[in-house]
């Protein structure tokens, strides 16, 4: 049989406990789309079929794909899909030929997480039955082992066959960020700030592997909640599908259950019709609690790979949180968090009108946790959500906007759009042709800049950041910043964050601005013969600490220095390079 490998992306397959009965892609596009535009009011346009290139990049102004067309094209693909540990030192070829025999294979790339581990995407549906049919359950004698047919598979080698052959281990694809000094490294030799913006973004983005391995552990669990819910479907939501998410990311899904056939069937108005005997629940709130200690239970006790299982029920939006071994991805899983899945879409169309959305985004967040405005664990800190909505909200208030308003893309909305989630109007336009955006020509450059500036001078103490009007709004609340949620006015997602930590953000805003006017900062300083440069422009901006422009690399925890001795200690570094070269 034919195979085709490839080290660029893999997805898809579905066989478990119970199977999604979904028509092929290829077969049924506009019921698939027509579909969506019903369950989620959004309406998808037709776009070329070809994969980004290496990286999860999106621009809907060249033509990409719809985000719900994004979503289940890389849902299908999962479906045909198994995660394989492999030995270290596999030989690629001998492995690709050995799974051959069950059907042609797409894609496959091999990365590394507590082990090696490989991704294969077949043609067809039909070969994972092949697959499942020749795999075996472990026998262990001392042990009992839950007889649970997952797509997550081990390879073992019984015969004399060498799968290694002398071979080295097969090339795996990065699914964490460089280090910040690497980082920092790489930006110093760059020749311009621009340079250095796109580089950060090209080096912190998600691959496209790895937006594949995300989708393939959410199709994994499927397999587990289908026991109970046939025709549900669990999806990634947040920065694993908002087009700016970050190597390493934790992974957000949520257990979808509103396509389950049969909810909104129309009853004959005459004569007999039948319907589900079902459990009745206090509320919404105690059903989806309900579901979710079910399938926490589930993937606690019979879920391979599945470590560290938290069900924190009791939480505004109820989650069940665990870690994903095999993927190296934290998780959190809700249910039927439709209000979120807008908001992916939201920033997903944002960050395809123009590539300088992306970019500043992920240079301010790099920026943001390099000083720890910003943390990964909970707390006062400002959040990345919150980050991405003020850059939004800065490109907004440009003297020629970059980014239109969210009033302005519900104006531009037909009906498909219309969307009321929960009582909260979520619509929006989704075909992004209808979007005639202004001639703004400043440089990635200017803007960062220039976003340093505008909010080391906002007022955050009488002032509201609203990107649905795209202007500043009294503060209808106490606290010290103030972002209102995008699609339920009455919530602000920024209410965590306190005086201080607001405080250190506008400081250091104030003085990353007042060091991009600087020649010593802005422009190049190449260092003495040694291949290193000196820390300048974003690479300057991202130094931390006095002792790591001096190359030490001492892993003890140091306290921060005030801002200005930070700067002082950048420029006496910049002169000693200088006089050595």
């Amino acid at each position: 049989m034919r195979f085709h490998c490839s080290l660029s992306a893999a997805m898809a397959s579905s066989i478990a406990v119970c199977r999604l009965h979904m028509g092929s892609l290829s077969k049924c596009f506009k019921k698939v789309d027509s579909c969506f535009q019903r369950k989620f009011g959004t309406s998808t346009a037709a776009t070329k079929t070809d994969a980004p290139n290496k990286k999860y990049t999106i621009d809907s102004k060249d033509g990409n794909k719809s985000f719900y067309t994004v979503q289940e094209e890389k849902i299908e693909q999962a479906e045909r899909s198994v995660l394989i540990s492999c030995p270290a030192k596999t030989n690629e070829k001998k492995f690709l030929n050995y799974l051959s025999r069950h059907g042609d294979i797409n894609k496959c790339f091999f990365y590394e997480s507590y082990g090696t581990y490989a991704v294969v995407e077949f043609s067809n549906k039909e070969s994972l039955v092949s697959l499942h049919e020749g795999t075996a359950i472990p026998s262990i004698n001392h042990e009992a082992t839950v007889p649970f047919k997952s797509r997550l598979l081990s390879l073992r080698n019984t015969g004399p066959v060498d799968m290694s052959n002398g071979q080295s281990a097969p090339q795996c694809q990065p699914q964490t960020t460089i280090h910040i000094n690497d980082l920092i490294q790489r930006l110093s030799k760059e020749n311009s700030i621009d340079q250095q913006i796109s580089s950060l973004t090209e080096t912190y983005q998600l691959t496209e592997e790895n937006v594949c391995l995300r989708f393939l552990v959410c199709s994994l669990l499927k397999d587990i909640a289908a026991a109970y819910f046939p025709e549900c479907t669990i999806r990634p939501f947040g920065s694993s599908v908002n087009g700016f998410g970050k190597l390493g990311c934790d992974l957000d899904m949520f257990l979808d259950l509103d396509g389950i056939s049969g909810r909104n069937l129309k009853r004959p108005k005459a004569g007999l019709s039948l319907e589900y005997q079902t459990k009745r629940s206090a509320s919404e709130r105690a059903c989806t609690q309900s579901i979710l200690s079910v399938i926490g239970e589930c993937v606690d006790q019979f879920g391979p790979g599945c470590v560290g299982v938290q069900k924190i029920l009791q939480a505004r939006c109820p989650l069940v949180r665990f870690a994903h071994q095999p993927s190296g991805f934290q998780c959190d899983l809700t249910a039927n968090n439709r209000v979120a899945m807008k908001s992916s879409e939201l920033l997903y169309l944002y960050g395809g009108l123009d590539r300088r959305v992306r970019c500043l985004v992920f240079s301010v967040r790099c920026w943001a946790r390099a000083h720890s405005i910003t943390s990964s664990i909970p707390g006062a800190w400002i959040s990345n959500f919150s980050l991405t909505v003020m850059v939004l909200f800065f490109l907004q208030r440009r003297t020629i906007p970059i980014l239109p308003t969210l009033d302005h893309l519900k104006e531009l909305a037909g009906p498909l759009d219309k969307s009321v989630i929960e009582g909260n109007d979520c619509t929006f336009v989704s075909d992004v042709t209808k979007i005639q955006l202004q001639d703004n020509t400043e440089t990635l450059e200017q803007l960062l800049q220039e976003f340093f500036e505008f909010y080391s001078t906002f007022a955050f103490n009488r002032m509201s950041i609203n990107i649905r009007k795209g202007r500043e709004q009294n503060k209808p609340e106490v606290s010290p910043l103030h972002i209102q949620n995008p699609f339920e006015p009455a919530l602000n997602v920024s209410k965590n964050v306190n005086g201080t930590q607001l405080e250190r953000f506008v400081a250091l805003c104030r003085e990353s601005a007042w060091m991009l006017q600087q020649r010593e900062f802005n422009v190049p300083h190449s260092g003495s013969g040694t291949g290193n440069n000196a820390p300048w422009g974003l690479a300057a901006l991202l130094m931390p600490s006095v002792s790591q422009v001096a190359g030490v690399k001492g892993r003890k925890k140091r306290k921060r220095e005030p801002a200005s001795e930070r700067i002082k200690g950048l420029l006496e570094s910049l002169k000693n390079r200088e006089v050595k070269s």
